[in-house]
């Protein structure tokens, strides 16, 4: 089941295990299961530590249970854990197998002193990059609490149940039977959703930090490199961002990154996060930001007010808190969000495996969208706004050779249809004869462009028409002492590359604008 190079790998990490553990089987005739029992003794054979036990009749096969010999400590996967998932099934051996986690001390104790029992059921796919982080925090939470259990079920394995349960977007958690959560999550997020004193605490915390020189709003690429650049310079530096990462987290394949040749979305978040901590950044995740209110005088202190009713204030601010996928704002949209409405295709296109989708945009995004999904779906129906498709030459021709795959432009989409739990279809306008059309499908797939957070914003400081934050060639807004960087910017190309150097120089020209400020501070003061 697995090649001889991730066995010497895997085998080196099992070295870390230091109490015994058994990889509890429920299984049948299938092919999916014959594959699992490959795969447990594949594991089983590279530790001493490790035993594989057959103990058929779970209401989910095939499955199995990792569980520490001698106690119920242990989580449960139904289904192959493979692809992104892999890393979830070798942390899961380990810290069921004793190893400790690294997350933060403080977090930790905070999962154990959880008072309640809390079962969770975590529905991902196995090319969903979003998913891994939930399953991975849920799966920590059950082996430090013993009240806390959590199976994850790989939907494309167990449709009928994703069909009874209207499973239509993953990650998927249900806590005690009930939805609990969508989407990317973690583990601070899922413990600040059960524990509800959290978030009081966190502002009681920020309340009582004193103020920063550099102060990062957002946690992307451009906030990640204006923090490392600020930090490298001595000064109080300090970033708050409502998700470490930021758009990132949502991106499957990475290729343009100049000198790597690939990585994913969701590795690089980590990277950008780790090399931010290397240095002294005070980092306040999962804090988002709801109004900045600008320094009356230059030199004076900006304030930024979270939504928790915490504030920070800090001598320069730098705004990288941005953007997000673009609606297409049109009647049932919101109501089918997660019911058949979705926007990212690696995640949530497994689900929709043999059903008729459309796919709306036709940039590279959309194209790409499109020629993933003609891999699993039955139909894919792309519509595109203009009169022809804006992808690179090399994806539309790709696009053109697949049989399963009808292209329309000059449409505009104008309603998604639904029967009140999820969609059935879609109505679009021919915008060269003003005629309606409607599609009868189970998914719409959104990839119509990003917009930039700046709802916050509006009344601190300039904004475009678009509503980008407008900056010089130094990255300096409306406002002395406010810089911003990256995708929330008005500068042309959204790529991370580009949004990395504009946090650089973001932050440098924070750190010229405070030198230069010192000198006429001291005449002032004399």
């Amino acid at each position: 089941m697995l090649d001889a190079n991730l066995k010497q790998q895997l085998k080196a990490y099992l070295g870390n295990i230091t109490q015994p553990i058994e990889l509890v089987a429920s299984l049948d005739d299938s092919d999916k299961s014959r594959e699992m029992l490959a795969l447990l003794e594949d594991i089983a054979g590279l530790s001493e530590k490790v035993a594989v036990v057959r103990t058929d009749g779970d209401k989910r096969t095939p499955s199995f249970m990792i569980r520490r010999v001698g106690t119920d400590i242990g989580v449960r996967f139904a289904g192959l854990p493979m692809g992104h998932e892999f890393t979830s099934l070798v942390l899961a051996l380990l810290q069921v197998g004793g190893h400790p986690s690294k997350a933060a001390q403080e977090l930790i104790q905070q999962v154990k002193d959880l008072d309640g029992d809390y079962a969770f059921e975590t529905y991902f796919s196995l090319s969903c990059q979003n998913c891994p982080d939930v399953v991975q925090a849920l799966n920590l939470m059950a082996v430090l609490n013993p009240r806390i259990s959590h199976v994850a079920i790989d939907g494309a394995l167990f449709q009928d149940e994703v069909t009874e349960r209207k499973v239509m977007a993953v990650p998927t958690v249900f806590l005690n039977g009930e939805p609990f959560a969508q989407g990317r999550m973690e583990l601070e997020q899922i413990v600040a959703k059960i524990d509800s004193g959290a978030s009081a605490r966190a502002a009681e915390k920020i309340k009582a930090k004193d103020p920063f020189d550099v102060l990062v709003i957002g946690g992307g690429p451009a906030g990640a490199a204006a923090a490392i650049y600020a930090a490298r310079k001595g000064i109080r530096t300090g970033i708050a961002a409502e998700r470490f990462g930021g758009q990132v987290l949502d991106t499957m394949g990475i290729e343009n990154f100049i000198s790597v040749q690939h990585t994913e979305g969701p590795k690089l978040a980590a990277q950008l996060e780790q090399h931010v901590k290397d240095y002294d950044v005070d980092i306040m995740n999962l804090q988002r930001a709801e109004k900045l209110i600008t320094a009356r005088v230059p030199g004076g202190l900006h304030e930024v007010r979270l939504e928790n009713g915490a504030s920070l204030k800090a001598r320069t601010i730098i705004l990288s808190t941005g953007a997000r996928w673009r609606q297409m704002g049109v009647p049932g949209e919101d109501q089918y969000r997660n019911k058949g409405v979705a926007y990212c295709p690696h995640c949530d296109g497994p689900l929709f495996k043999g059903k008729r989708v459309a796919v709306i945009g036709g940039g590279n995004s959309g194209v790409e969208a499109a020629i993933d999904l003609a891999g699993i779906v039955a139909h894919v129906t792309l519509i595109e706004f203009d009169s022809d498709l804006r992808a690179d030459a090399v994806l539309q021709r790709k696009l053109a050779s697949l049989a399963n795959v009808k292209i329309i432009t000059s449409a505009l989409t104008t309603e998604v249809l639904g029967d009140g739990e999820k969609v059935v279809g879609l109505t679009y306008k021919d915008r060269n004869h003003d005629s309606l059309h409607q599609i009868e499908l189970e998914g719409i797939f959104v990839q119509i462009g990003l917009v930039p957070n700046t709802e916050w914003l509006r009344d601190a400081i300039a904004l475009s028409p678009r509503g980008e934050i407008e900056i010089d060639h130094r990255g300096e807004t409306s406002k002395p002492g406010v810089f911003a960087a990256g995708d929330v910017t008005t500068v042309p190309y959204k790529q991370i590359v580009i949004a990395m150097g504009e946090g650089s120089k973001a932050a440098l020209s924070a750190f010229d604008y405070m030198i230069r400020l010192a000198p006429a501070e001291e005449a002032a003061a004399a």
